[in-house]
């Protein structure tokens, strides 16, 4: 039975959708605010969230649980209509539903984000001498056998340039996407931790072959 986390601080819809979840078979877990949601979030499968909560925003509260686990497709089913609330949260969140909705379409969205998920989470990436299991968190040498030891960011940068191979993208994305604050120019957060990561998984650091650096725009991994 999958576990969905929702999050809905309307008493109406909350029940309704609740009542409607359950009886197509999820495990629903629903709050009505952030409070409690670092303690219900671990065992999710799936997140469903309001962005007008009361206490801290749906979107504070997405970028902090995307952060510390990438690989929980979060849903965003909100009245805010605005282009920019959608662009905001579609930097974090896997699909953006706007009230009103037809729980018919609701439940077709979860489905396909379980099955998507589900399916990477049990796919084991290859790249290069590299073999990654977004289950587990696991990077293993496959040349040695051995797991390579990452820190929660430099774990969290990496799937994202994995997540988008073959694009360049720029400071500023990675480190909105992982520190879910505002890049300021000329900080060198970011470029520290591509160093120690080129250092754990390239042959030569000083030459990389997986993190490429694209001069002026950003890096880079190809597949």
């Amino acid at each position: 039975m999958k576990h969905i986390l929702y999050l809905e601080d309307n008493t109406d819809i909350g029940e309704w959708m609740k009542n409607d979840l359950t009886d197509r078979g999820y495990n629903v877990t629903w709050l009505k605010s952030g409070e409690d949601v670092m303690t219900a979030f671990p065992s999710a499968d799936l997140v469903i969230l309001d962005i007008m909560l009361s206490g801290l925003d749906g979107f504070t509260i997405g970028k902090r649980l995307k952060q510390k686990s990438p690989q929980i497709p979060i849903l965003i089913l909100s009245a805010r209509t605005a282009i920019d609330d959608k662009l905001q949260g579609l930097q974090f969140a896997d699909d953006y539903m706007v009230k009103p909705f037809h729980p018919e379409e609701l439940a077709a969205r979860v489905d396909v984000l379980l099955r998507r998920f589900g399916s990477e989470e049990d796919e084991v990436l290859r790249l290069k001498h590299l073999q990654i299991n977004p289950h587990t968190s696991q990077i293993i040498d496959s040349r040695t056998g051995s797991e390579l030891i990452f820190t929660g960011k430099q774990y969290q940068i990496f799937m994202y340039l994995i997540k988008n191979s073959n694009q360049i993208l720029t400071k500023e994305q990675i480190y909105e996407s992982v520190w879910g604050e505002p890049y300021i120019e000329g900080d060198k957060t970011l470029m520290v931790h591509i160093r120690h990561i080129r250092e754990k998984i390239e042959d030569d650091p000083s030459r990389p072959a997986i993190i490429e650096t694209i001069r002026g725009l950003g890096y880079r991994v190809k597949k």
